[in-house]
């Protein structure tokens, strides 16, 4: 009876601690994943936010979300705020996500998802939302500027967060702006840069983009761009169609203006006065027409362009040739004979040095291996002496002639001694 009731003792005792092991893990359990979780979040301005709160493990107690302001949003899946723009999403024990559509600068901010434990739990999740930038706007140019004036353009875009980046170029070729000048105007920012430049007839036509840069853009910038007009006086030149104008040619002058405003029309003057014969002398826009040329027509030729900015000529001095005479003189042989009697002279003086040259150089070799040969008693110590002294440049020459008449003269018993090769070699020589 007595071990009866020992081992019910020993039962209930083991029972009693499993179960309060097991309540023991349970409460830490609940104490641990009993608690919010959130995630911040950024969007772009005008898109929908999602915020969602989590919990790995609730016991039936309900979840809350509320803005900045602290007002409640959703509790549980009751709305509390009066806004179109915000909906819910999904609600459960253990999820509560809302949406916030078509959202602003002004939503921006610290948002409080509750846990109604006892304490209650939060968690905070950060709202950010980046301000898009507007389409920019270039100034400073509202007239066609004159050249050598002084101009700024300056490229302004507003809304943006944060503050956007401005590129500038020029033809498609980026150029260095001034410093960035950045405000802030309530949440966003006003950005502007501007370009300083002293205007020439280059820049007219020339077109310089603005490029606004920013993270809500991606790789589609907003840009604008402003073709510059600059006014200039005009620039003349003559262009003639003839390079030997003769008696009964067709002879045009074209008159090459460019100026802005283009100046229209152009006057043809000839030595400071009309022209003289207007059936002869056409003009035909810029240009001059003569249809056939006489001796009556030399002369200096003027042509005349003006805008608002100025006035510039330019001129052109007209001989009519003979074409007889031309036929008669044909070119001038004078000159080609004159230029071919210099390379001639100039060739014959390269030769002539030349050959004093070569002549030189081979008279001192060939001294220089016959020296001492006059005292030797056979060819090899004459060439064996050849090594010795370079003196005696008078005695070097006499030998250099006799070892001339020795080859002249030379007999079928010498052919032994000339068999030495290096004698040989320098009767070679001589001869040549």
């Amino acid at each position: 009876m007595m071990l009866q009731q020992h081992l019910l003792f020993v039962l209930y005792s083991f029972c009693g601690i499993v179960i309060k092991e097991a309540a023991t893990k349970n409460k830490v359990k609940g104490s641990q994943a009993q608690f919010p979780i959130t995630q911040n979040v950024t969007v772009v301005e005008g898109s929908t936010a999602n915020m969602t709160c989590r919990v790995d493990y609730n016991d039936n107690t309900s979840l809350q979300w509320s803005n900045p302001a602290q007002q409640t949003l959703f509790f549980g899946d009751k709305k509390a705020l009066r806004d179109n723009r915000i909906e819910l999403v999904r609600a459960s024990w253990k999820e509560l996500t809302i949406s916030i559509s078509d959202v602003a600068l002004s939503d921006e901010g610290q948002y409080t998802c509750s846990l109604f434990t006892m304490p209650v739990k939060t968690s905070k999740a950060f709202l950010t939302v980046l301000g898009v930038p507007a389409k920019p706007e270039i100034t400073g140019l509202s007239r066609p500027a004159q050249e050598g004036e002084d101009v700024t353009l300056t490229c302004t875009t507003s809304g943006s967060k944060p503050a956007a980046d401005i590129r500038w170029f020029r033809n498609d070729k980026e150029v260095q702006a001034g410093q960035k000048e950045v405000n802030a105007t309530g949440r966003s920012f006003t950005v502007r840069s501007s370009v300083h430049l002293k205007v020439d007839r280059k820049d007219d036509g020339a077109a310089y983009t603005c490029v606004v840069e920013h993270v809500t853009l991606g790789s589609l910038p907003h840009q604008v761009t402003e073709v510059l007009e600059v006014h200039y006086p005009p620039q003349v030149k003559i262009v003639h169609s003839v390079i030997v104008p003769q008696e009964g040619q067709y002879f045009k002058l074209e008159c090459m203006s460019k100026g802005n405003p283009l100046p229209e029309p152009v006057m043809w003057t000839k030595d400071g006065g009309e022209l003289p014969d207007i059936e002869r002398m056409i003009v035909e826009g810029r240009d001059l027409i003569i249809t056939t040329l006489n001796k009556t027509d030399n002369g200096t030729y003027r042509c005349e362009a003006s805008n608002h900015l100025g006035t510039n000529r330019d001129e052109f001095v007209l001989y009519v040739y003979d074409p007889n005479a031309l036929t008669q003189h044909g070119p001038d042989h004078a000159l080609i004979g004159g230029v071919v009697a210099v390379v001639v002279f100039i060739t014959l003086c390269f030769i002539i040095v030349l050959g004093r040259y070569l002549a030189r150089h081979k008279g001192t070799y060939l001294t220089n291996e016959a020296k001492g040969a006059e005292d030797a008693p056979d060819a090899d110590t004459a060439i064996i002496n050849a090594e010795g002294n370079h003196a005696h440049a008078e005695e070097k020459k006499e030998y250099y002639q006799g070892a001339a008449r020795n080859v002249v003269h030379l007999k079928s018993e010498n052919l032994g001694f000339a068999n030495n090769y290096a004698l040989r070699q320098e009767y070679v020589r001589c001869i040549m």
